[in-house]
């Protein structure tokens, strides 16, 4: 039997009716454990679910990872390439790859009777992904690409609809720039909105073909390839594999290729979300030594409290070490049921957020327009493991007050 533990329950399960002045103080204690935890998970699962809402924008609009020329000078004005069916057939077969897709970009501007607005027309085949753009739908439909004439349809984005004053079968012309100027008048086919300010007002979908033509692209010529993967955490993996495969390698033109991955085409972005790591590793410090300063606390005057149950232990011959084990596990006890009301206070806070999304965010400055909630069990499960390992450790130290107290002096005072 242990004899600390059965102590520690008859202790920590003492009638309320009894006198005890530590209770308000072990309180205070066990709701900023709550309070703690709370917080923590909350900032945890809308940290996460932020970034992976702002990287599934980026990718949706870029992909994973981009195949383009060489000799491209970081515009939307792309120099064309070809990849014949050997190269690949051969990225295909790389395991983590998901999915290829061509491209056509071509920079120019929406003009309409009252207004203008610059744009870049990105031509897609019928492979092309349209997962996320549909997600993103709020009026039309999706370009059928699948016809054997291209037509002049486009997908555009809310943010370019409401500056320009258009909607779902208006029609604009847009002007383009090369060699000479080169007009086209396309038919609005759908609208999307993905409160990604800077690309929602710079993109305009359309079929690729009409792109190639605006470049005067024959078929087999492109931007560049598109290229989705099933798991981000192997993005530098396939990076490297994909690289491996086109690396000095040239088209028939002579032209060599050159790869990136989403990371590299928006080190600003990603840069701006790895910082938000640092906040979150901020809350967690400091909502864990308030916590654990609390529990100490309440952990001396819980001492204090029983210094006679003390003394009495230590004329029984009681060591140091197992008085000590009596009041840590009633700590852990405590810690146990502020975690718990901690947990169940921020999970319903979450769910209640991700179910109904009633925070709401400026789309203008945080790229979505409710607080985002994603609920990583990984990452929770390890934030109460580590709060609970963090909490008794800080509580070691405090527990060696007990090797102080005498029972000869609680004798002679008592």
């Amino acid at each position: 039997m242990n004899l600390e533990l059965f102590i520690a329950k008859r202790i920590h399960f003492e009638k309320k009716g009894e006198r005890n002045v530590s209770r308000p103080a072990v309180r205070i204690a066990t709701i900023g454990i709550a309070v703690g935890v709370a917080v923590m998970l909350i900032a945890i699962a809308v940290v996460v679910g932020f970034k992976q809402e702002i990287r599934n924008k980026t990718i949706g609009f870029g992909s994973h990872i981009q195949i383009t020329n060489f000799d491209n000078n970081n515009s939307f004005e792309m120099e064309p390439i070809k990849l014949n069916d050997t190269l690949l057939n051969e990225i295909k077969s790389i395991p983590e790859i998901r999915h290829m897709q061509r491209f056509v970009t071509k920079p120019g501007i929406i003009k309409t009777e009252e207004d203008f607005q610059g744009m870049v027309l990105k031509g897609v085949g019928s492979e092309f992904d349209w997962d996320f753009f549909k997600s993103s739908l709020v009026e039309g439909d999706i370009l059928n690409l699948n016809d054997s004439t291209a037509k002049n349809e486009v997908i555009i984005s809310k943010a370019l609809a409401d500056i320009l004053r258009l909607k779902v079968g208006d029609s604009f012309f847009t002007y383009f720039f090369h060699e000479q100027i080169r007009a086209r008048k396309f038919t609005i086919k759908g609208i999307y909105s993905t409160n990604f300010t800077e690309y929602d007002k710079v993109f305009i979908l359309t079929d690729i073909r009409i792109a190639q033509r605006l470049n005067n692209w024959a078929p087999e010529y492109f931007s560049g390839q598109e290229i989705l993967i099933n798991d981000f955490k192997q993005l530098d993996k396939a990076h490297f594999q994909v690289y491996s495969v086109v690396a000095n390698k040239f088209d028939e033109e002579g032209n060599g290729y050159f790869v990136q991955n989403i990371k590299q085409l928006n080190p600003q972005i990603f840069s701006w979300l790895d910082l938000l790591d640092m906040n979150v590793w901020v809350i967690l410090i400091l909502m864990l030594a308030v916590a654990g300063f609390n529990m100490i606390s309440g952990l001396l005057i819980l001492i204090l409290e029983k210094t006679n149950m003390i003394g009495i232990l230590k004329s029984y011959g009681a060591k140091n070490w197992s008085i000590r084990k009596i009041f840590l596990y009633e700590s852990i006890f405590l810690i146990g049921k502020g975690m718990l009301w901690g947990n169940l206070i921020g999970l319903l806070i979450c769910f209640i957020q991700y179910q109904f999304k009633i925070i709401p965010l400026d789309p203008a400055s945080y790229y979505t327009a409710t607080v985002p909630i994603t609920f990583n069990w990984l990452y929770i499960t390890l934030l109460n493991i580590g709060t609970l390992v963090v909490s008794i450790l800080m509580l070691i130290g405090p527990s060696y007050l007990i090797t102080k107290i005498s029972p000869a002096a609680i004798m002679r005072y008592e």
